[in-house]
């Protein structure tokens, strides 16, 4: 190639990029065929982007042939060249241009298809960014859009890897955007049909090599191109570090915190303040954890708490966190509730207000005036630091009870997560500002418990005349010791470390100073919470956990700001001050933040626990056994500051977990508890898989062939009775035809009828197949549906009711589906129902988008309506499929146990069977134990003989009772043997005339090869040599007319026919005779495995 000229006329495969309007893929045909190109402004080529912006989410690829040469003949070429596609089509096979959309090129259908604008952020090319925007290039088309040709010999963007044109993107992180997200838009790459099916359509048809059909064009597909103008993000030391600090250092800093250290002493103090410290480092190395697993949006706990544990948990916790921070407003301000939301802005000044005061404080520890020590200050002295470093607790305090009061105060390290929606970078800021505040904070508190404790005594009189001017005696004190006598003070003062909540005024420099410490600190814990209320509550709302807030998901501005939310907050706080009782309601606010501190550790122990590939925090400092011990502590500690509070916290988050359970909103966040879950499973199928089978834990797992599991709800309803929380159900779908098409069906129906069952609450699985036919796909479901143990036993079909009409190679393929099964070793069982099971043809195959059983979508928006009423057939079908969705009342489950699994034909009646006939016994027994069931009673019906009637039905009690199944009757056939009536035997042999051979009325040779190319067909000869047995069929017919009638169902032993003795249609015609114009039948049998055992 590089010994070419670039004039040589030698043409070559060229892609181009460029960015269009929505325009044809060829050029203005008046621009083109000019061969002159306008004049672009350098501005103007500069401010475009140097490849597809990111508001173009798809490519289209067009056939193009162009020449290697100078970029202006390659677009006086393009016109030509475009002019000539359809003569030269097979010139230009192979040959692709890739157009991209740029929705700010111009024109107002480019705006009204939503494309978005090109202020979404510049799009970082492969490799370097090394696409070569090419000068000669550069033209305009009609109506001012631009095409922007990229010289890709250089470029890597989508066309170009590794020195190759090909489809394949390459990769870069817009194609692991969630769509409209934060950081810029998701790109889609290529689809996998899109790369490896074959080109059955023209590659530029619709605009897409490949295209899908029903896949929107690239101008249809919605974008949303964040506006970043005026948006306020704020770093991690604005953001986090300095809004925990404000939310740490609370009233408890200069109020409380000296009456702590009187308590306790110094030494207990430091451990009060260390036991607090790690239980709020524990939480904040989880938080950290948690929060550099991904990208974070606004919401805080709530957000961090629901994307790992699930909306169970969060939407209980999210509920609860925002009340607190909504209560904690009123628990800060108390008198400041007017504070308005602009002081907000203010938190650095507030933060210095802060420091000053502690700087007072400090500075004052080394002033001790002479007025001050009356009232219990001397400055730093070794007499007062002993004596207060032990613990001196009064009043019925005790450790637990001061550490109680203290805690509180710790509470503050989420203020900077709380906003995390409006974190510049809350991967970075959530971990350096949190965990720098817990540090910073916990430095100051320990060093003001070891400052004041070690310049105030205990108690002090405040009366400058209790100075000692003798020696005394029995001088013990540090007072007395530093010569005052403060022993008046057992009958109460008001100074000193016990009695005075203005210590730290007391001591300090400047006294109004620490006076606006405390109304800085208050301020600032309120606005923080006044703010983290209603985020976290908007986030909450945005989810739709509780869709009758959904209301304050709105946000307003550039910021989003949820005024909703701050107005609720406010009435909220406002109202709590007005009640006043916030030292009831104080604890139950502490225990809510603590709740949302132990999910936030349990939810990284949860997430290290279910060892989910998706779990790879970018910060590596944390454990999960850490985590877990934190959240241990955070309970024990709820209990510690208020035990009924504690309680009213679980109480109240079980609440909500249950609701929110129940409510099963639409979301799936990848929880940790579905990575666990997964787990789980995973662990135990593998431990069951190597246990073998015993009898007693056998269970029917059945694959029902169902189709589209929507198309015969009594067949699910029926075997879902009886497999419900005991045995596996899997809906088998044989998909035919066309493989291309099956497999779209396939990926398409999966999805849509496991969701189907879910919402029609069946606890069963979705298999779709494609096979070339039913039998087909039915040994491939038999031989590889299930997992290790959890494998189908047992075949249930719905019976084929119109298999006179059908083709009669569907009844081979459905009878030969009933040996397959037998020979794999499955159970067989064939439901039959009068009416039909398939509604199929009344209602489609249309989704159930609203959850609804097929019923009622049926009445709802079937295709026959109320204006069109359903005939009498299918008003019974309809009728037939709602019956077993109701409670079914006391009736009987009739159980006709007549055939014993030993012999392949069918032998005479036998008492002593545990097998197949223990399936028999087990459906109907497992049906009773269903709520819908419980009602119904279970009556025995076996053969015997007229002269023994009384002892067989006595054997068979003793029989039952042993495999400990309540039965209500026995009833004992001695007239099974006889011969059917003769109008019933006519009817039989007119069902079964059209498949007759007749071989005796034809000729050798002609009926020879009439029997090898219909084996279906009955003869004579074999129906002679069964002619008992068929007698048999319609003779128990007669007597299950006879004596179940009126049952709500029948089960019964399933006759088999050896394979290769009776024909396809004979068979059929038995199942036809056997089961007709009877109430619904089960008929049943095993696979030659105990089911029943009556050992222990």
């Amino acid at each position: 190639m590089e010994g070419k000229q670039p004039g040589s006329a030698e043409q070559k495969t060229v892609t181009e990029l460029k960015a269009v309007s929505e325009e044809p893929y060829l050029e203005d045909k008046d621009a083109a065929a000019g061969g002159a190109e306008p004049a672009v402004a350098v501005d103007d080529v500069l401010s475009r982007p140097l490849g597809p912006t990111p508001s173009q989410s798809r490519f289209q690829v067009d056939l193009v042939t162009e020449g290697f040469g100078r970029p202006a003949e390659a677009a006086e070429k393009a016109g030509r060249e475009g002019s000539m596609l359809g003569k030269s089509s097979e010139e230009a096979k192979g040959r692709f241009r890739v157009n991209f959309v740029d929705p700010s090129a111009g024109d107002e259908t480019s705006g009204e298809s939503g494309g978005g604008s090109s202020e979404g952020g510049n799009v970082s090319l492969q490799n370097g960014g090394d696409a070569m925007l090419n000068e000669g290039s550069l033209h305009s088309g009609g109506r001012h859009h631009h095409h922007y040709y990229y010289d890709t010999h250089t470029s890597t963007y989508y066309l170009r890897t590794f020195g190759h044109n090909t489809m394949d993107a390459v990769p870069r992180i817009d194609h692991y955007r969630h769509t409209a997200a934060d950081l810029g838009e998701k790109l889609i790459r290529p689809s996998l049909a899109e790369l490896h099916d074959e080109l059955d359509k023209e590659p530029f048809e619709e605009g897409y090599a490949n295209r899908e059909e029903g896949m929107p064009t690239g101008e249809a597909v919605a974008t949303y191109i964040p506006d970043s103008k005026g948006i306020v993000k704020f770093g991690w030391i604005k953001g986090v570090l300095v809004r925990c600090m404000l939310n740490i250092w609370g009233v408890m800093l200069f109020i409380r915190l000296s009456w702590i250290v009187g308590q306790a002493g110094i030494g207990l103090s430091v451990v009060v303040i260390a036991v607090a410290t790690v239980v709020t480092t524990f939480t904040g190395l989880s938080t950290s954890a948690i929060a550099t697993n991904g990208f974070v949006r606004g919401g805080g706990a709530y957000y961090l708490i629901s994307r790992s544990l699930g909306p169970e948990f969060g939407g209980a916790i999210g509920l609860i966190f925002a009340f607190a921070n909504a209560v904690a407003v009123a628990m800060y301000v108390v008198g400041f509730a007017e504070t308005v939301v602009e002081l907000l802005k203010a938190q650095i000044v507030l933060l210095v207000i802060l420091i000053l005061a502690i700087g007072d404080f400090v500075i004052g520890t080394f002033i001790p005036l002479d007025n001050k020590k009356p009232k219990g200050f001397f400055g730093y002295k070794a007499e007062i630091f002993m004596e207060n470093f032990g613990p001196d607790f009064r009043n019925e305090e005790t450790f637990f009870s001061v550490f109680a009061i203290f805690f509180p105060a710790a509470t503050g390290i989420l203020a900077g997560a709380n906003i995390s929606g409006d974190l510049a970078d809350p991967q970075s800021a959530i971990p350096k500002g949190t965990l720098l505040a817990i540090l910073i904070t916990t430095l100051v508190y320990i060093g003001i418990a070891v400052s004041v404790g070690s310049c105030v005594v205990r108690d002090a009189t405040g009366n400058i005349n209790n100075t000692i001017i003798t020696e005394l005696t029995n001088c013990t004190t540090a007072a007395c010791k530093l010569n005052y006598d403060f022993s008046s003070c057992q009958t109460g003062c008001q100074y000193g470390l016990m009695n005075n909540f203005q210590v730290m005024s007391m001591v300090s420099g400047f006294a109004p100073l620490i006076s606006a410490g405390i109304f800085s600190a208050t301020l600032s814990s309120a606005l923080a919470s006044f703010v983290s209320a209603p985020k976290i509550f908007q986030a909450l709302c945005k989810d739709n956990i509780y869709p009758g807030f959904l209301m304050f998901a709105k946000g307003y501005g550039k910021n989003n700001e949820p005024l909703r939310g701050y107005l609720l907050t406010f009435l909220i706080a406002l109202g709590f001050i007005l009640i006043a009782e916030l030292n009831i309601i104080a604890p139950i606010i502490s225990n809510f933040f603590l709740a949302s501190y132990a999910l936030i550790n349990f939810s990284v122990f949860h997430a290290s626990l279910a060892k989910s590939p998706g779990w790879r925090p970018a910060f590596k400092y944390y454990n999960m056994w850490i985590s877990l011990v934190g959240a241990i502590l955070c309970c024990i500690v709820m209990f510690v500051i208020n035990w009924w509070a504690a309680l009213l916290t679980y109480v109240i988050v079980l609440g909500l977990y249950i609701y929110v359970t129940y409510k099963k909103p639409d979301v799936n966040w990848g929880s940790s508890t579905q990575a666990l879950t997964y787990l789980n499973a995973l662990q135990h199928s593998i431990r069951l898989s190597g246990v073998e089978d015993h009898v007693k834990n056998f269970r029917p797992q059945c694959l029902i062939m169902t189709g589209a599991p929507n198309s015969r709800p009594a067949l699910l309803h029926l075997v879902h009775a009886f497999t419900k929380n005991v045995g596996l159900m899997i809906c088998g779908h044989v998909l035919m035809g066309s493989q291309r098409q099956a497999v779209k069906e396939r990926l398409s129906d999966l999805a849509k009828y496991q969701q189907w069952l879910i919402k029609n609450k069946m606890k069963a699985f979705y298999a779709p197949v494609h096979a070339e036919d039913l039998r087909d796909g039915g040994q491939y479901l038999m031989q590889a549906a299930g997992l290790g143990r959890m494998r189908p036993n047992t075949l249930v079909l719905g019976f084929k009711r119109n298999w006179r009409q059908a083709d009669i190679r569907d009844v081979e393929t459905y009878i030969n589906l009933l040996h397959d099964a037998f020979d794999i070793q499955y159970g067989v069982v064939v439901i039959r129902l009068k009416e039909g099971l398939d509604i199929s043809h009344l209602q489609g195959q249309e989704d159930e988008e609203d959850g609804k059983t097929p019923t009622q979508s049926l009445l709802k928006k079937g295709s026959k309506g109320p204006s069109s009423p359903l005939n009498l057939a299918d008003q019974r079908l309809l009728d037939a499929t709602t019956q077993f969705q109701k409670k079914q009342g006391k009736s009987n489950i009739d159980v006709w146990w007549l055939f014993d699994d030993g012999d392949a034909m069918f032998s005479d009646t036998v008492l002593n069977s545990g097998q197949n006939a223990g399936l028999t016994l087990l459906i109907p027994y497992l049906l009773t134990s269903k709520k819908k069931w419980k009602d119904c009673k279970i009556r025995v019906f076996i053969g015997g003989k007229i002269n023994r009637i009384d002892r067989d039905r006595r054997a068979m009690a003793t029989l039952l009772s042993k495999f400990r199944i309540d039965f209500s009757d026995i009833m004992v056939l001695g007239d099974i043997n006889m011969k059917p009536k003769i109008e019933n035997i006519t009817a039989f042999e007119e069902m079964i005339e059209p498949f007759r051979l007749h071989e005796d009325d034809k000729e050798q040779e002609i009926a020879d090869k009439m029997k090898e190319s219909e084996p279906w067909r009955i003869t004579d000869n074999e129906l002679e040599l069964h002619k008992t047995k068929t007698y048999r069929q319609i003779r128990l017919n007669e007597l299950l007319k006879e004596h179940s009638s009126t049952a709500n169902i029948i089960v019964m032993s399933l006759p088999v026919a050896r394979k290769g003795a009776v024909s396809s249609a004979l068979y059929m015609a038995w199942l036809e005779a056997l089961s007709k114009d009877l109430p619904p039948i089960f008929l049943v049998r095993g696979n030659h495995q105990s089911v029943l055992t009556f050992y222990s």
